[in-house]
């Protein structure tokens, strides 16, 4: 598996896998802790994996 192919999570919409090529924001919350904005290529919505 490539780095590409890690999961990030599932999308809270329609819960599809969603693979770290598709991130497109890293950042870190207020408590510390990292946050990513991703686009579900399923449903094509830009969410917060679960």
């Amino acid at each position: 598996m490539s780095a590409d192919d890690s999961p990030l999570g599932h999308c809270p919409d329609c819960g599809k896998r969603i693979a770290r090529a598709w991130l497109l924001v890293e950042y870190e919350k207020d408590d510390g802790t990292e946050g990513v904005w991703v686009e579900c290529p399923a449903c094509e919505d830009v969410v917060a994996p679960e």
